[in-house]
């Protein structure tokens, strides 16, 4: 595979990375794991707290930002959380090899995986399960976090 889909550029994809309903890929991971094997991301998305940027930042030598966003939470920050999964879309949609990830890449890289999702065209109400059966069969772990997903606002 490539790495093509409908409007996505070609793109060498991450080891482990899935396949976004509009053909772009994205892999989710959880940092407490050492990084799977192959080519490092162009960019990643990280969410947590101060203590786990502090843990892990700086061994992501790659362009990236952080949300903070707590374990089983939402973002403190809201319009940041949108903003910065929206900038992560793109970077997929243009072909860029990206990754979310979170302390056990399970709730809340589930949820921005649901969120990329319902960017990717998929309905709000499909996302969760659909990030499921994907991602992890426990991701996005709580109901504020489905909560989160359902409210998230498209362009």
């Amino acid at each position: 595979m490539t790495g093509e889909g409908e409007g996505a550029a070609p793109c060498s994809r991450l080891d482990g990375a899935i396949r976004l309903p509009d053909g772009s890929w994205v892999r989710g991971r959880g940092l407490r794991y050492p990084a799977p094997d192959g080519p490092r991301p162009a960019f990643g998305l990280y969410l947590g707290s101060g203590r786990l940027r502090r843990r892990h930042d700086a061994a992501l030598s790659w362009p990236h930002s952080w949300i903070d966003w707590p374990d089983f939470g939402v973002p403190r920050d809201r319009h940041l959380a949108v903003r910065e999964i929206r900038a992560l879309h793109e970077r997929a949609r243009a072909g860029a090899p990206v990754e979310v990830a979170c302390g056990g890449g399970v709730g809340r890289t589930g949820t921005v995986i649901a969120c990329l999702a319902v960017l990717s065209g998929l309905d709000p109400s499909e996302a969760v399960d659909w990030t499921r059966a994907n991602h992890h069969r426990r991701a996005v772990e709580t109901p504020w976090q489905r909560r989160w997903i359902a409210r998230f606002p498209t362009p």
